[in-house]
């Protein structure tokens, strides 16, 4: 069943916070003396038989949330309809201290390819309604799949009216590539403000989510559907690689920070049990299985990735060429997902191969008097960890292999191949890269650059934010980029800026 998105958000969304679930029982309720659930809901990480459900309490979000030192028993339904007449799981959640009132339910024994709607209650509070909807059944083949990207939310730069036009669609799905937050203040124009410094505790990273959160077309967009979720540079620090930052030299207290701020991203997204942090470690590559439509390989390129080439330690610009760059052994993945990569390619099946990661793919040369010069912040400064991917999708041969990815802050279209420097190289995927939400783009004198030196790039603007449609059928895959009329704008429209689309068994994206 469909639900128009209009009477989802407009019934359901606002409904569900004055309406209690029915069936618990309780003795005197705790009282709350404002709404703990001001940071909404949302589901994520579908599977065929459950999704995770999460919420945090926080009646004063912006000021640590609010909560007593001590666990809070938070009750959880889960059911067929949004009226909650049938009710297919319920459970009872501890929200605790250590992670900051959030839970994460883990909701199992669903049926495959379908619906849920879900609620809490803390108290004497009710949460609002979230909708998710489980993966289709392995085996199954649905008539259609459809999913958006996005990525790079700065909050300071613009109101996030994309997640608003987001929400009135008719997705089964999100794909977040990273960014969610921005630890600092940049940019133009800047139109509300986050109002204190970069965080480095675990406290001050818990404002800063709860701040974006509290923006209700984000919150609009995580009850209407479920979310896969991996980060990127600025959930930490900007262009971070491991253990290494430009902004904090000593690797002991970067990865304290790091700590910090990977436990602060599980406590506010939809995350199964096993991406919970390990200090300043956590496992988040992951593939998700959606019937025999598709496979999404969700990657984590910043965590494992090696050191920063050709900078001395500095910030990972647009620099000449040197040596380091391509040494063989330098990785963006780490040598362990990029063999668990491999194994993913080698055993999937489905119509549809999603690779889904951070950044540009595709090779983008900047020529500057006589002298190549490259990005070295994204695959163009992991070079063989590039080609090594690559390679494996082509020694595996998944069928129809499409990477997305987001981070550029542009709309790009690329083929991608072992050697971007041969004419002749097959094309072996194709990439899609969503713009920003927010977050300012390249100037159009960069943007004509790109396409000028780099045939690979058929398609490329920077001046929109936005986000990413994807539409798979059994014959084809449809792209939509949908830009903001004006960021700056809390009310600004939508409208398609272009379409892409790849036929089933043909490699390579073409104008629809």
């Amino acid at each position: 069943m469909r639900l128009p998105r209009r009477r989802f958000l407009a019934g359901s969304l606002a409904a569900g916070a004055i309406a209690g679930p029915a069936g618990i029982v309780r003795g005197q309720p705790l009282a709350f003396a404002s709404d703990p659930f001001t940071l909404g809901v949302a589901s994520g990480s579908p599977r065929e038989d459950g999704v995770v459900l999460w919420t945090r309490l926080a009646p004063r979000p912006l000021e640590g949330g609010g909560m007593p030192d001590s666990p809070v028993a938070v009750d959880w339904q889960i059911a067929e309809d949004e009226r909650f007449a049938r009710v297919v799981g319920s459970g009872i959640a501890q929200a605790s201290p250590e992670l900051a009132h959030a839970v994460h339910v883990e909701a199992k024994g669903l049926r495959p390819g379908r619906h849920y709607w879900y609620r809490f209650r803390a108290g004497d509070a009710s949460s609002p309604i979230g909708r998710t909807r489980t993966a289709p059944a392995a085996g199954s083949t649905p008539s259609q799949f459809r999913f958006a990207f996005a990525s790079c939310q700065q909050y300071e730069q613009g109101y996030f009216s994309a997640y608003r036009d987001m929400a009135k669609r008719d997705l089964d799905l999100v794909v977040h590539l990273g960014d969610y937050i921005y630890e600092k203040t940049w940019g133009s124009q800047l139109v509300r403000q986050h109002g204190v410094g970069i965080p480095t505790t675990l406290p001050e990273f818990r404002d800063r989510y709860a701040l974006y959160k509290l923006d209700p077309d984000l919150q609009a967009a995580h009850a209407a559907f479920p979310w896969l979720a991996t980060w990127d540079d600025h959930e930490v620090a900007d262009d971070y690689a491991n253990d290494r930052s430009y902004t904090t030299r000593d690797p002991a207290q970067f990865m304290k920070m790091r700590a910090a701020a990977y436990q602060a991203y599980y406590e506010h997204l939809p995350l199964p049990a096993s991406a919970r942090p390990r200090g300043p470690f956590a496992t988040i590559y992951e593939r998700y299985r959606f019937g025999d439509m598709l496979d999404v390989m969700l990657l984590d390129d910043r965590q494992y990735r090696s050191a920063s080439a050709c900078v001395g330690g500095g910030r990972p610009g647009t620099v000449p060429d040197c040596p380091e760059r391509t040494l063989e052994a330098r990785t963006m993945l780490g040598m362990q997902q990029e063999q668990w990569l491999d194994r993913q390619l080698a055993a999937t099946n489905a119509r549809w191969t999603i690779v889904a990661q951070q950044t540009l793919m595709a090779e983008l040369v900047r020529p500057k008097e006589n002298e190549r010069r490259f990005w070295l912040d994204g695959w163009d400064g992991y070079p063989n960890a590039r080609r090594r991917l690559l390679e494996s999708i082509a020694t595996h041969k998944p069928r129809n292999p499409v990477v997305i990815g987001g981070d550029r802050h542009a709309f790009f279209v690329a083929d991608l191949k072992r050697d971007f420097a041969q004419a002749s190289e097959p094309v072996l995927a194709s990439e899609f890269v969503g713009t920003s939400i927010t977050s300012q783009g390249p100037s159009a004198a960069s943007m004509e650059q790109a396409l000028k030196f780099n045939p690979q790039l058929k398609y490329g603007r920077g001046d929109r934010r936005g986000y990413a449609t994807v539409d798979l059928t059994a014959a084809r895959c449809i792209v939509g980029f949908e830009a903001v009329d004006d960021v700056k704008q809390k009310d600004s429209a939508v409208h398609r800026l272009a379409t892409f689309v790849v036929e089933d068994g043909v490699t390579g994206a073409k104008p629809a």
